[in-house]
């Protein structure tokens, strides 16, 4: 056992039972290679962190010349850390109108945490509402938001009150009144198996909200910087919320998250009193560079046109396994779900596909559910290797296989 893995089993907090247990020694492009010598293609990009790819060379330079010039210099806000303002600048210049104010964080559960705090400042109201198979983070407002009872039940009372209503149902939204200070929702739910609201319900969302005086806060934390196909998974709906909330590929690889709003609802943290939301190391100023070089080189090649084509290419060869035990391919761009007829079918597939070489994982708050979401670089070969080693998995993984 390498002293790597001793420390891991003995010495750091786990959070399963069951860790993966890939020992990583270096990572390139889509691939991960390990301590055992073997090397795996991920198929989840670090869980949608690595859009594109890992070690991607103008980040890695990006960071080395902000490390150079500084690391932390002062609690977030208070010092003109250019790392910071130019990446908020650049956001500010793509996202919607309205969207141009950056509060960065720490990552995507914070964001959120900051996005609640907010819209119950601005708007004076208490509740929230949330859709069931939700998944926003597990800190404790975020997972007061979760749709799945198992994942809160241990940690109640959580904050509240949230109101839950079934997700994509237009006929339930009536229930978002003068007394929820703001409605949270995935364009695309990823923890809830990949499930895709129809425009018409996010436009007839967008519309409650404004009715009732909500803030409908934008969940994509997963679904942006190109992984539906789109830059942002708004674009397909053609609906802005009042407020944005951005992590995972938004920091290039280095942890960082943000929530996005216009200077009339963000203003309202800076008074009364000064200073009620601060992060010490929210926006560092590596993350930030590493993100901005990260982003410029999505949006300059228009990175999500590619994951739109790969994704497409994906499905179509995903399709040709339905039958038996998988149900149901969907997704948008290279956000995948892979339906199973039983919970422990999918398991079972996950870790067959884990032994061919290939990382792909389960939905928390869809068992039956297994998740695609690969660097938007991935090659069409890489995506052959992919597929012949599911294919193999499935057979391996069919009753008596």
């Amino acid at each position: 056992m390498s002293r790597a893995r001793d420390a891991f089993s003995r010495h750091l907090a786990q959070t399963s039972d069951a860790p993966i247990g890939l020992e990583i020694t270096r990572a390139e492009g889509c691939w991960l290679y390990c301590a055992d010598g073997r090397r795996y293609l991920d198929m989840v990009a670090g869980i949608g962190v690595s859009a594109l790819g890992h070690g991607n060379p103008a980040v890695l330079a990006a960071i080395e010349r902000q490390a150079r010039r500084h690391l932390h210099a002062m609690v977030y806000g208070e010092y003109v850390i250019a790392a910071q303002a130019e990446y908020a600048a650049r956001l500010a210049e793509t996202l919607p109108p309205g969207l141009g104010r950056v509060y960065f964080t720490n990552s995507g559960a914070e964001a959120i945490e900051g996005a609640l705090k907010t819209a119950r400042k601005y708007t004076g109201r208490t509740a929230f509402a949330a859709f069931d198979g939700a998944y926003h983070g597990d800190t404790m407002a975020a997972l007061a938001l979760m749709g799945n009872a198992a994942f809160r039940a241990p940690f109640e009372p959580l904050p509240g009150p949230v109101r839950r209503l079934p997700f994509g149902a237009a006929a339930a939204l009536g229930a978002i009144d003068e007394t929820v200070a703001a409605v949270v929702i995935e364009p695309v739910q990823a923890e809830g198996g990949v499930r895709i609201p129809s425009r018409e319900f996010m436009r007839a969302l967008r519309e409650r909200c404004t009715r009732a005086g909500a803030l409908l806060i934008f969940d994509e934390v997963l679904t942006g910087f190109g992984r539906t196909g789109r830059l942002f998974a708004l674009e397909h709906y053609g609906v802005a919320p009042d407020l944005l909330v951005l992590a995972k590929a938004l920091g290039g690889g280095m942890p960082l998250g943000a929530f996005c709003g216009s200077d009339e609802i963000l203003g309202r943290l800076a008074r009364d009193p000064p200073l009620g939301h601060i992060t010490t190391f929210g926006g560092h100023p590596v993350s930030c560079a590493a993100g901005h070089a990260a982003f410029d080189q999505i949006a300059g090649a228009r990175m999500w046109e590619r994951a739109e084509r790969s994704g497409a290419a994906l499905q179509t060869k995903l399709a040709a396994l339905i039958g038996r035990e998988i149900v149901a391919v969907r997704g948008l761009g290279l956000l995948l779900g892979i339906e199973f007829a039983r919970a422990e079918r999918a398991r079972r597939f996950v870790a067959e596909a884990l032994a061919r070489g290939v990382v792909i994982n389960w939905t928390l708050n869809a068992e039956r559910v297994v998740r695609l979401a690969p660097p938007l670089i991935i090659a069409p070969e890489e995506i052959d290797f992919a597929i012949a080693a599911m294919q193999a998995a499935l057979e391996a993984s069919a009753p008596g296989g």
